[in-house]
């Protein structure tokens, strides 16, 4: 049996994203590349994870590699293939590095035999294709057992966790015990911050590499205001007709066009907002811990102090059955549509939870990037983050954000420069307040948005990503 896929990536030329980081950058990294490649010859980069589709370790990993291959490195991405049983314990594990319970399965000895049964079988096909030397980036806890296997191997394995919570508590030594002993003889590890980073981790084998977005991938592209309004119109999500000419068309990851064909599936009460209506977006998967439920009570909180406001609510995310290593999403979608029913008709008037098409990864994004552009506010309130793509692309499409103090979104965002950030993103008070000021001032929303876009400039583009794994590999490799 299959259980390994290789996914396919492209080429794209490194050299796009001089006009946006300058010359002097882009032959830093030019000339780096080359050293690497150099450095590499006759290997290859393996990046092993979880799903080709959903979630920001496929949007990175899409991109990344495209860049890494244009300058010359044998870069390649495979997904391990599992069974329900194996993705409900590895989201327990995630929740349970998030410092939160999940759905309070036990990670014991059963969690354990299916665990490492199933990545047995996966690390059995990884090892025929990997080489002495060859460099193994295994990402998050779906991977921490093909570990030990490649490093006897042969290979230069690091792992990547892209998640994490900044206080130690019973959950998060529960989840760390579990992994602990595939990571043992790992040599390196990467982690978005420093507090995420366990105490049983070896600090001087541990680097920090905050993640990035592409600034040219159909998600963050930039997009003529008739081809947004003609997206949102042709997806369900704002009211017809669109603009004349309709223009539904994006540039996808290889340079040839693309167009936005599929409507999302949208539950609402009445009609689709208008294209003038203010809205409040955020954009998610269907996870406790962006709390969609909590953004519909804080909505709700904010229409009984702002009674001139007429901003509505738009909660989107994948389709449920479209991302095969989360099976709680369509628990929780379950559980945001009951909360949805349960609110007044007043509120729920003005409250839209859409599900996103996720058959053309492609399309998906183009339609995230068309929301984000029109969006008036976008909103993360997330309980825990590990980073939060979703914020960095907002930031880069100079929208004005209010999000929650949590996880990387701390370094993201300064609060009141490039963004509000919310101290308690419970409170619904706070948050009320929050979105009062950013809907309440344009000019002051505006400056939000700039600096924004300014901040993700400096610090969040691929290319600065690209970098630092470039110098990790060069530095474990001697």
């Amino acid at each position: 049996m299959v259980h390994l896929t290789e996914v396919q990536v492209g080429v794209l030329p490194l050299k796009r994203f001089a006009k946006v980081i300058g010359r002097e950058q882009m032959r830093e990294a030019l000339k780096t590349g080359a050293k690497l490649r150099r450095r590499l010859a006759g290997r290859v980069v393996w990046n092993v994870n979880s799903t080709a589709v959903g979630g920001g370790v496929a949007e990175l990993l899409q991109s990344l590699l495209c860049y890494a291959r244009s300058v010359g490195i044998d870069a390649r991405w495979v997904v391990i293939r599992g069974q329900l049983e194996f993705f409900k314990i590895t989201k327990r594990l995630h929740h349970a590095l998030h410092g939160a319970t999940g759905d309070g399965t036990e990670l014991g000895e059963r969690e354990r035999q299916i665990y490492e049964e199933t990545l047995r079988e996966n690390t059995l096909e990884m090892a025929s294709l990997v080489r002495p030397g060859d460099i193994v980036l295994l990402h998050d806890p779906q991977t921490a057992a093909l570990a030990p296997e490649l490093v006897r191997a042969g290979a230069l394995v690091i792992w990547r966790c892209h998640i994490g919570y900044d206080a130690s508590n019973e959950e998060t030594e529960r989840g760390w015990a579990f992994l602990a002993p595939y990571l043992e003889d790992v040599p390196a590890f990467v982690f978005s911050r420093s507090a995420y980073v366990p105490e049983y981790c070896d600090h001087g084998k541990t680097t920090i590499i905050e993640p990035s977005i592409d600034a040219f991938s159909p998600k963050n592209q930039e997009l003529p205001e008739a081809a947004v309004h003609t997206i949102l119109v042709q997806t369900g999500l704002v009211d017809g007709p669109p603009p004349s000419p309709p223009n539904p068309s994006f540039t996808r990851e290889d340079g040839s066009p693309g167009r936005v064909t599929r409507r999302a599936d949208v539950i609402r009460l009445g009609r689709a907002p208008s294209w003038d209506t203010p809205l409040i977006v955020q954009v998610s998967r269907w996870d406790p811990l962006k709390d969609p439920i909590g953004v519909m009570r804080g909505f709700a909180a904010w229409m009984q102090g702002d009674s001139k406001g007429s901003a509505e609510l738009l909660l989107a995310g994948p389709e449920v059955s479209g991302v095969t290593d989360d099976p709680e999403g369509a628990i929780i979608f379950a559980q945001v549509e009951k909360a949805w029913r349960e609110l007044p008709d007043a509120v729920r008037d003005r409250i839209h939870l859409v599900s996103l098409p996720t058959a053309d990864v492609a399309e998906n994004a183009a339609i995230v990037n068309a929301l984000q552009r029109h969006a008036t506010v976008v909103v993360q309130k997330s309980l825990r983050e590990g980073f939060g793509l979703t914020v960095t692309e907002a930031m880069w499409k100079s929208r004005p954000l209010l999000a929650s103090a949590v996880g990387g979104i701390q370094e993201q965002i300064e609060d009141g420069v490039s963004g509000i950030l919310l101290k308690d993103p419970t409170n619904v008070e706070e948050f009320s307040h929050g979105l009062s000021r950013l809907l309440g001032d344009a000019s002051y929303a505006r400056r939000l948005g700039e600096a924004a876009r300014e901040r993700v400039r400096e610090r969040y583009l691929g290319v600065r990503h690209l970098l630092a794994y470039a110098r990790l590999i060069e530095a474990l490799d001697r």
